[in-house]
């Protein structure tokens, strides 16, 4: 079994250096911060075989099934006697690292750390159990310095970290265009700068670069800063579909506890359905959430073009993720991964049965 080679330092624009973190910007809050919001569970509610399970996600708009399914009860309200200890986190890693050390039970997160995390464990910490969210991806430049996609080459494009879901797509399409990018050091026929979110606002307004390729909320801050949707991710991938966000569990906990993972896919399952039937007042849900976590809600202006963007759904899209880990491969980023097992879709095939929705499939990467 392989495993992600260490990553190097990452290069940095000088420039950068001294802007602020804001930590609340975007809205994004701080590592492993504990949801103070606990929806409250009936007295005379049936508990499951845990008294409390511990979910994890972002405090961003692409991981609105977890924001909105707490923030409205919806999950909950599935898990009956059982309660929720919601914490957020930052980054893919720090996630990976909490569902590791025991943490978290389930978490929301991106495709990039769900195959990190499975790769380094030799297959033994987590699966794959459902899908949240696909889309939210796009490259926004600079138009005064930036009008076609080939203008892209000698410019200086932000991703936000080295190795993440963004970084290896940017580097695919790079790739694509047939220009060289040394995908350690970020130097070539394009400049990638890895570039946390929460500043990349800034560097943008300052000049420090010319370009993003970045998920929302951020990609719809740029254009409000003056920049321009150059292109959106969906356009690369067929039916316009590539995950963002799926759903991640523990081994052990998934052996251990399926009816709490049961019920939980149970709640996502009916949140995307709400989500879907009531996209203004979901969107509305979730910028509450985003308020109550980071003490920022986002301005209409950067929510509305963002949230018509992202589309939820139950499917993780695995056939997409296999894909992503090829382009990590190719991008030198990755060495190559034996995924087989990182899926176990059947408590989630068996929620879409009892509420008359169709099966989704594992791209041949799930357990036997």
């Amino acid at each position: 079994m392989s495993a992600v080679r260490p990553l190097s330092a990452l290069r940095t624009l000088a420039a950068l250096t001294a802007l602020p973190l804001l930590l609340t910007a975007c809205g994004y809050g701080s590592d492993a911060a504990d949801d103070a919001k606990k929806p409250g569970v009936s007295a005379d509610a049936k508990k499951l075989s845990v008294d409390e399970v511990r979910i994890g996600y972002f405090p961003n708009l692409t991981h609105a099934t977890a924001l909105v399914g707490v923030q409205e009860g919806l999950l909950q309200k599935e898990l009956g006697g059982t309660g929720i200890k919601a914490s957020t986190f930052n980054a893919g890693p720090s996630e990976i690292e909490a569902l590791n050390a025991g943490s978290i039970d389930i978490g929301w997160i991106g495709p990039s750390p769900s195959i990190n995390g499975f790769t380094k464990s030799n297959g033994k910490s987590l699966r794959i159990i459902g899908g949240s969210a696909s889309g939210g991806v796009k490259l926004v430049v600079n138009p005064d310095r930036i009008k076609t996609l080939d203008d892209v080459k000698g410019k200086r494009i932000a991703t936000p970290q080295h190795g993440n879901t963004q970084d290896v797509a940017f580097l695919n399409w790079v790739a694509e265009k047939g220009w060289k990018v040394d995908a350690e050091s970020g130097k070539g026929d394009v400049s990638v700068f890895r570039t946390d979110n929460k500043i990349t606002p800034d560097a943008y307004k300052s000049g420090s670069i010319d370009g993003a390729w970045v998920p929302e909320p951020t990609a719809s801050k740029l254009v409000a800063e003056g920049g321009k949707v150059l292109l959106d991710e969906s356009d690369l991938w067929p039916d316009k579909k590539f995950v963002i966000t799926n759903i991640i569990v523990s081994q052990t906990f998934l052996k251990e506890h399926p009816d709490v993972v049961e019920a939980v896919l149970r709640g996502s399952v009916r949140t995307n359905e709400w989500i879907n039937a009531h996209p203004d007042e979901a969107k509305a849900s979730a910028n509450a959430a985003l308020k109550e976590l980071t003490g920022k809600d986002l301005p209409a202006e950067i929510l509305d073009p963002a949230w018509q963007s992202i589309t939820f759904l139950d499917d993780p899209l695995a056939a997409t993720l296999d894909a992503q880990a090829e382009h990590a491969v190719k991008a030198g980023l990755l060495e190559e991964p034996s995924l087989e097992g990182i899926y176990d879709l059947a408590p989630l095939n068996k929620v879409l049965e009892a509420a008359g929705k169709d099966a989704v499939d594992d791209a041949g990467l799930g357990v036997e």
